[in-house]
């Protein structure tokens, strides 16, 4: 079955948000619209499901290869060309600490910078529906839906306040 995106602008929140909800009510998930504003509103505020996010994992995996590529470097370098000097221990462990350091914060901040692009969905090759007048104050209702339900939809959000409606 074919889907149809349907962008609905409004210029109240609370039209939006009553949009919403009769949406919920017409049976349209969640998952299957999303709401678009250039004005930060707070999670919830329409209604819409709270995505979860995993950033917090990227700096950790990220940390944690970073310290074993720079320990395998350090101690891979000192094994494979090994410089005995008046007696001392092959592995010296203040330069190893040095280097291990700075390879786990590298790994760790590229890793962050992958898990920002990553959780904020860029880069987006398909993307939808928009309008500029959403930047512009205006709020946007996205709404993915089989094409059958595509007049009972666009009928349901004129009928809750949409002042364009988008196809």
């Amino acid at each position: 079955m074919a889907t149809e995106q349907i962008l609905a602008l409004f210029d109240d929140d609370q039209k939006a948000a009553q949009s919403t909800d009769a949406l919920d009510a017409a049976g349209i998930k969640a998952d299957q619209w999303e709401v678009l504003t250039g004005v930060p509103y707070p999670d919830g505020a329409f209604g819409e499901h709270e995505q979860r996010h995993h950033l917090y994992v990227f700096p950790f995996v990220g940390a944690a290869l970073g310290l074993a590529v720079a320990l395998l470097i350090t101690i891979g370098t000192q094994m494979a060309y090994p410089v005995v000097t008046g007696g001392k221990p092959l592995l010296s462990l203040p330069p190893m600490l040095i280097v291990s350091y700075e390879g786990m914060l590298l790994g760790a901040i590229l890793f962050t910078v992958i898990g920002v692009l990553f959780e904020s969905r860029l880069p987006r090759p398909k993307l939808g529906l928009y309008d500029p007048r959403i930047t512009e104050g205006l709020i946007g209702i996205l709404v993915n839906c089989p094409d059958d339900k595509s007049g009972a939809i666009q009928e349901l959000l004129r009928n809750n306040g949409a002042t364009d409606i988008k196809t």
